[in-house]
């Protein structure tokens, strides 16, 4: 038994032997045939070459042959020739079966494209004007709820028309001409906020969040509140598309009486808050307006969860808009001021947090510029942007200085405003230096507390470019409100220096004028009539010599009119009657400063009017808002207007175009190839803002009067001087170009004269 299995375990090892032999011998015939079948590119191997493999292998290893044949002798016997003629079978078949399959597929793809084709023309429901009456009909005279859901969608489609979003719902309605859109837009926009309101029996107009709140948990809300979602939603879509300010106009106008829904979906009102902002930075005529109250109406009905973002978005979309001014931008910056100034007063408790913190983020930029003192950071505080969010936060504070929650900033706004004016004391400076001063003077006189403002300005008329007479020629006159820094040759010029000195003046006047009426009158104005009169001395200026005498004659005469008054008194400086003294006075203003300061204030404005060419629509006088507190239920009831009223405005703003959403028209192409022009034009306008703003930048830091030497790094500013030289150069450059040309002709004719005497000779 032992030596029958030591058989049995040699065959075993013999035949596993043998097996891996033959399958190494069939892996070499496998590579050699793959490599035959790569070089020839022919077909898979035939029922032929598998014979050949056995007969090679029966050559090479006769034992695994015969051990095929006991044990698998299905696998030896097979024919040849029956193998290939199914394999030519095979291709026979599979070639028919190919040309049949293009065949087919090509009649399915004729058949689909028919069937599509058929499809759309039937899903495919145009939306007449017939229809829409008849919705609109329902609507009224029996609050059908089906006509209020097939006006939806009717809105819903004309929102979204030519948008390639694949909703079925659209796709039923997807046709419609210009009026139609214009008859469905008008309906929904100006009675949709009434019948959404009786669906969810909420009141007819006005209302805050909690009205919306409260109604979330009631049987009508969930049944209705898919419509309310549903207007909103595409109206915010299609004011997204909007290209026409009148239309976008109208659109905010009418859902800012809807704008109480919102209260019920934090996701839309972010996304309305975002338009509001951007058309209240970007619009125009009158987009900004009606933005700003739709905007102050979503402060005003949903309260904090609006306030925070709001305040954010605007004083954000302000700081973007008044990075550059010129003549034209003054008034619309002063609207945008005006407007963050009026939206504070929602909530000025909120409103504090917001400005302290802004605040502060303007103080840090000063404190790392007065350590640091580098060109880069000196550059963060004279630039635009930063003087202006200075003017806006006085503004602010100027409006709200008897409320106990803006008050407290005035101290550390009036710290940062004079460390910028004295950042860099050089007479390039004096236009900033001047409108500092005349920040500290608003707030002096909103606030009623002392700020000495007289040394700022004194400190100026000490400079000595004021002490001589101009050696830059009389040069243009200039407007100081839009400019921060002059160059070299603009400092000597005489038009210049007479701007600065009677805007000292005039700042001077305003600053006494305002404690004209105190009882220390006397005390406060004798450093600076003492200084004036130093001035006077000094100064070879006549003009300048006769301005001052006014002045201090009109110092002297106000010192002597309070001495008189309080001679008559007897108080102590700590009475409690002393804030009292001369209050009906000071009511009527009778004192000589004050009369003098109001002659000085009608001339400056006549001055400021010769020098602006250009009417802006949003002005100053229109932007200037109401006292009026927004918590009052009826502000909504103040702003309804009649059904025909409204119509005829709806009916102006969308019958006079015929837009639509996402369609090429003529008009529109027309818009954009304008649009175009405008940029190619307005690229050499940026381009003069851009080198603006480099003269606005500090270049030298010398802390001194004293600027004579160094080499002029700034250009001179006369515009004839400027010109002068690249037009000069432009017509070097064409008069040579037609000199090149010529000398080329000339050449050729001289080689051809050579030539012909050449054959001549």
């Amino acid at each position: 038994m032992a030596a029958k299995k030591k058989v049995k375990k040699s065959k075993k090892e013999v035949t596993h032997e043998i097996k891996e032999n033959i399958e190494e011998d069939i892996d070499e015939e496998i590579e050699k045939e793959e490599e035959e079948e790569a070089m020839s590119n022919d077909s898979p191997k035939s029922g032929k070459e598998h014979a050949l493999q056995l007969q090679r292998l029966q050559e090479k290893d006769p034992e695994f042959y015969e051990f095929l044949k006991e044990h698998d002798k299905g696998l030896l016997e097979f024919n040849a020739e029956d193998d290939d003629d199914e394999e030519e079978d095979e291709e026979i078949d599979t070639d028919i079966d190919g040309e049949e399959m293009q065949e087919d597929v090509e009649h399915d793809d004729e058949d689909m494209q028919e069937d599509e084709d058929k499809e759309v023309k039937t899903s495919r429901k145009v939306i007449t004007s017939a229809m829409v009456d008849t919705w609109c009909t329902a609507i009224r005279e029996t609050s059908s709820l089906g006509a209020v859901r097939s006006l939806m969608k009717a809105f819903r489609t004309a929102c979204h028309y030519g948008d390639d979003d694949g909703n079925e719902d659209v796709s039923k309605l997807s046709a419609m001409p210009s009026h139609v859109f214009n008859k469905i837009m008008l309906f929904v926009l100006n009675e949709m906020d009434g019948v959404l309101r009786e669906l969810l029996k909420l009141p007819s107009s006005g209302g805050k969040k909690e009205t919306v709140l409260d109604a979330v948990h009631t049987r009508p809300w969930k049944n209705h509140n898919h419509l309310v979602k549903s207007y909103l939603g595409n109206a915010l879509h299609v004011l997204n598309q909007m290209t026409d300010e009148d239309m976008i106009s109208f659109t905010l106008k009418r859902l800012r009486y809807s704008t109480i829904f919102l209260a019920a979906y934090p996701s839309l009102l972010r996304k309305y808050i975002k338009v509001g902002l951007h058309y209240w930075g970007t619009g125009g005529g009158a987009l900004p307006v009606v933005s700003f109250l739709f905007l102050r109406d979503l402060c005003v009905r949903i309260g904090s969860e609006c306030v925070d973002e709001c305040f954010k978005g605007i004083y954000k979309a302000y700081v973007l808009n008044c990075q550059f001014v010129n003549a034209k931008k003054l008034q619309p910056i002063q609207f945008l001021g005006n407007c963050v100034i009026e939206l504070l007063r929602v909530d000025l408790s909120a409103a504090y947090q917001h400005a302290f913190l802004f605040i502060r983020q303007l103080a840090n930029i000063l404190k790392e510029a007065l350590t640091m003192k580098t060109k880069e950071s000196f550059r963060k505080v004279y630039e635009w942007k930063y003087i202006n969010c200075l003017e806006l936060w006085t503004g602010a504070i100027c409006a709200y200085s008897s409320e106990a929650d803006l008050s407290p900033l005035a101290y550390p706004l009036t710290q940062i405003i004079s460390g910028v004016s004295r950042l860099v004391p050089t007479a390039r400076y004096f236009p900033l230096r001047l409108r500092c001063a005349r920040m500290l003077n608003r707030i002096a006189a909103s606030t009623g507390t002392f700020i000495p403002v007289s040394l700022l300005l004194l400190d100026m008329l000490d400079m000595k470019e004021f002490n001589r007479p101009p050696a830059g020629g009389v040069g243009k006159s200039i407007d100081l409100r839009t400019v921060l820094k002059v160059s070299k040759p603009i400092l000597k010029t005489k038009s210049f220096q007479e701007a600065c000195v009677t805007t000292v003046i005039e700042e001077i006047t305003e600053h006494l004028a305002q404690w004209s009426f105190s009882i220390a009158f006397f005390e406060l104005s004798f450093v600076p009539a003492v200084r004036l009169r130093n001035f006077c001395k000094s100064t070879k200026v006549e003009r300048f010599r006769r301005e001052m005498r006014q002045l201090i004659r009109q110092i002297e005469a106000n010192s002597e009119y309070i001495n008189v008054k309080r001679t008559s008194i007897s108080l102590l400086p700590n009475d409690p009657a002393a804030p009292s003294f001369l209050e009906d006075e000071k009511k009527s203003g009778s004192s000589p400063l004050s009369q003098y300061a109001a002659i000085l204030r009608q001339k400056a404005q006549q001055k400021r009017d010769s020098l602006t060419e250009t009417s802006v629509i949003v002005g100053e006088d229109s932007s200037i808002f109401g006292s009026k507190l927004p918590g009052d239920d009826d502000d909504d009831d103040d702003d309804e207007e009649d059904d025909d009223e409204r119509d005829q405005e709806g009916g102006a703003v969308f019958n006079s175009s015929s837009w639509l959403p996402g369609r090429d028209s003529k008009a529109e192409v027309a818009k954009e190839d304008k649009k175009k022009r405008k940029k190619r034009k307005n690229r050499g306008t940026e381009f003069q803002e851009e080198t603006a703003i480099n003269e606005d930048v500090v270049e030298e830091l010398v802390l001194s009067s004293d600027e004579d030497e160094g080499s002029m790094s700034d250009s001179p500013s006369n515009g004839d001087d400027v010109e002068a030289e690249p037009v000069s150069k432009n017509k070097k450059s064409a008069q040579q170009k037609p000199r090149g040309k010529f000398s080329k002709k000339k050449a050729q004719f001289n080689a051809k004269k050579s030539k012909k005497r050449k054959k001549a000779n």
